[in-house]
């Protein structure tokens, strides 16, 4: 399992073979191409990798396969939307006593249900100083998103808890996106565009953050706070809540800036669809955006195993503090 030292001393790559990058080994490093020109992008020292993310398409060949088994490498293949397709790494799949653990673990473990939750309404109230509007409407929003986390320290129902967290993200979504015709949160069922935008981000970071957990193990059906439910990811949707902020900014950036625009879909079926054309410019979008904070992401699944396994006091859960 990844030390301190390893996240201290090897970084954790990310290669985007969208953009016309592909893998070859080459003199004992992996070397980082371009398909078009054939030129060495970079050359990476298998002791000095943590991990490898491959964003599209390109090819694994049994060299790298090899390099990464002797290096302990592991490897995550996902699409361009970060859906992971294919895993190496033995190293997770050997990680029983995580699980064990998971399964021996009470349904809800309320506590660490409440620091996730208060962890996401903090950054969403983060968000919201970050518009630096100080009208009435900001104000209250601001105001009863505070009053939210100071109720959650009071909670000592599961249900209770849920209904905090509702309310919470009711008042911020209709504050936040307000300027652009916010009416409310209906997810896959994209009554409007931008349910269908926050559809396509929240995927993109929920595929990326699973990916960064299977490293380390996890059973991404046993949830904390979401609770089992047929073929859903339950953890995979816990560990994201502190990330939606990611998404969230991005998209009220990207609307104001008009580089995304409800023109870009249409209506099909009583759902609205990316436009022919339009996928990529979305994808490359939240793909910069998320793969900003990889490192704090992977810090914080690494901070959050140990904390799980060590029987660790709530305060040494890991917080992500989007500033």
């Amino acid at each position: 399992m990844f030390t301190h030292k390893d996240i201290e001393n090897r970084s954790l790559f990310v290669l985007n073979g969208t953009e016309h990058q592909y893998l070859k080994v080459h003199a004992g490093q992996l070397v980082i191409k371009n398909s078009q020109t054939d030129t060495i992008i970079t050359k990476l020292p298998f002791p000095k990798i943590l991990a490898l993310l491959v964003i599209g398409h390109t090819s694994i060949t049994t060299a790298l396969i090899e390099h990464c088994n002797k290096y302990a490498v592991p490897i995550v293949v996902m699409k361009p939307n970060f859906r992971p397709v294919f895993y190496f790494g033995n190293m997770a799949e050997a990680n029983f006593l995580l699980r064990k653990k998971q399964y021996q673990s009470p349904a809800t473990i309320l506590p660490v249900a409440k620091r996730l939750v208060v962890n996401k309404i903090h950054n969403q109230h983060q968000l919201l100083l970050k518009t630096r509007c100080k009208d009435e409407i900001h104000t209250q929003a601001k105001d009863s998103l505070h009053k939210s986390i100071t109720q959650i320290e009071k909670v000592t129902d599961y249900k209770e808890l849920l209904g905090i967290e509702g309310k919470a993200a009711e008042t911020f979504f209709k504050t936040y996106f307000e300027p652009f015709g916010w009416k409310q949160r209906s997810p896959r069922v994209k009554f409007d565009p931008i349910n269908a935008i926050l559809d396509i981000g929240y995927t993109m970071i929920f595929n990326f953050i699973e990916a960064m957990m299977r490293l380390f193990g996890f059973d991404l059906y046993m949830g904390i706070y979401h609770q089992l439910w047929f073929r859903r990811k339950s953890l995979v949707c816990d560990l994201m809540e502190p990330f939606r902020c990611i998404v969230e900014h991005q998209i009220r950036k990207s609307l104001r800036n008009n580089e995304f625009q409800t023109s870009d879909f249409e209506l099909i079926n009583h759902a609205y669809t990316l436009k022919h054309g339009f996928a990529k410019v979305y994808t490359k979008t939240f793909f910069e955006a998320i793969v900003k904070y990889k490192t704090d992401i992977f810090k914080y699944i690494q901070q959050y195993y140990r904390a799980f396994m060590g029987d660790k006091d709530i305060e040494q859960y890991p917080f992500f503090n989007y500033e």
